[in-house]
């Protein structure tokens, strides 16, 4: 046995909790674009609205983290899973008064996303002090792990809920599972300790500033800032138009769609299993590296796919099996990354200000998946975002290996 984490009760607590939740969210993701979609109509703009609705809230991701470095954590990740709960569970509602709507699912979308950023940003500031860094990359491995065994029946289950009882029924079942995470992590017996040393009566402008202070002092931290940056305006067109690709351009029906995801899963609990033995043999930036060109190579097979035949489904599953577990070794890494070489005063401004920038690529990504899948169809696209992601792990390549806690660059983002 390499570590406690197995008998850290704590940790088990937060574990199934998550477990829980993610199975819920891999259920109403799919669901609220298949609202869109299939009971609403949209339009390759709209879809394009609808994920810059999600992507939006996380430009305000640096405020968010410094009420996370100010305040305890558990509290913060309890309030955003009772909201979650409350305003996913407005679309079943207006469904059944016959008054759902494209700003609805704009404003859904957008709410569920600010409430998950804050959750995110407070929930790796607070894995470190939960487990201590040691056992960071084993727990994000796990944590992964039990996500992605959740991916295969959540992901299953979507496509046929959403036939059986229609997209925002399928919804519900994401509501639900966020008063299971709640109660998780209400359970808890460990006391978090704020961070000693933290002058709450600063103006929030100089915290923040003090998070991408940090990020440019550490060389690593900074590069790897840009690349992911990259990576994500690619990978962000995929996205925005996936679902209409393989709904409208290629006919798939969501009960199908759900089995094709569900291999994800599976390849997406093998990456988590993957995860630590690729740092140990890579180091943990070629890890990163390894898992964003496989993931670019997987997203290459989207737009080669025809129709909703044997071949159609090749394609979509063996993209499945290649970008979900090289991606999943790429974001594993990427957050163990992080974690160990910021130390616990400044990590959730750090988490924030990364968030940030990804959050402003994504929203171009979005934007321009838009724009591009209006003009000349939807493969194009496609294509384009397979090789800029694969562009991203050729720019990891510069990221130093180092390891070693930032005290340096804490002492300059401080000064």
């Amino acid at each position: 046995m390499r570590s406690g984490l197995w008998r850290n009760r704590d940790f088990l607590k937060l574990w199934a909790g998550e477990t829980i939740s993610e199975f819920g969210t891999l259920i109403g993701r799919p669901a609220l674009s298949f609202a869109a979609v299939i009971t609403l109509a949209a339009t390759p703009f709209q879809m394009a609205m609808l994920s810059a609705a999600g992507i939006i809230p996380g430009l305000l991701s640096p405020f968010a983290g410094v009420w996370v470095d100010r305040l305890h954590r558990r509290p913060i990740m309890m309030v955003a899973d009772l909201a979650l709960t409350v305003a996913l569970l407005t679309v079943p509602l207006a469904a059944v008064a016959h008054l759902l709507s494209m700003p609805q699912l704009y404003a859904v979308v957008f709410i569920t996303a600010a409430l998950d950023t804050v959750f995110r940003i407070a929930y790796v500031a607070y894995l470190p002090t939960l487990v201590g860094r040691n056992d960071i990359l084993e727990a994000n491995s796990k944590l992964t792990a039990s996500s992605a065994v959740a991916e295969v029946s959540g992901f299953a289950l979507a496509g046929w809920l959403v036939q059986w009882l229609t997209a925002p029924f399928a919804i519900a079942i994401d509501a639900l599972s966020f008063l299971a995470s709640l109660a998780a992590l209400r359970a808890i017996e460990k006391p978090e300790e704020l961070v000693t040393g933290r002058d709450q009566r600063r103006q929030m402008l100089t915290e923040i500033a003090e998070g991408a202070r940090f990020i440019v002092a550490d060389t690593r931290l900074l590069v790897i800032a840009v690349c992911t940056s990259v990576q994500m305006i690619f990978d962000t067109m995929v996205g925005a138009l996936y679902m209409l690709f393989v709904v409208n351009a290629l006919g798939f029906n969501p009960g199908a769609l759900g089995m094709i995801f569900a291999v994800g899963g599976i390849s997406s609990f093998a990456g988590a299993l993957l995860a630590r033995r690729a740092a140990e043999t890579l180091g943990l930036v070629r890890s990163m590296v390894a898992g964003a060109a496989n993931a670019g190579a997987g997203l290459m097979l989207v737009p080669m796919a025809r129709g909703h035949g044997v071949y159609g489904a090749s394609m979509l599953v063996a993209n499945q099996l290649i970008a979900d577990g090289a991606f999943t070794i790429f974001i594993i890494n990427y957050s163990s990354f992080v974690q160990i070489v910021t130390p616990d005063e400044i990590l959730g401004r750090v988490n924030s200000c990364l968030m940030f920038s990804g959050r402003v690529a994504a929203l171009a990504g979005s934007l321009i998946g838009g724009v591009l899948g209006t003009a000349f169809g939807l493969r194009a696209p496609l294509y384009i975002g397979a090789l800029g992601t694969m562009l991203a792990a050729v720019m990891l390549l510069t990221v130093p290996e180092d390891v070693t806690p930032a005290a340096q660059s804490l002492a300059q983002a401080m000064e």
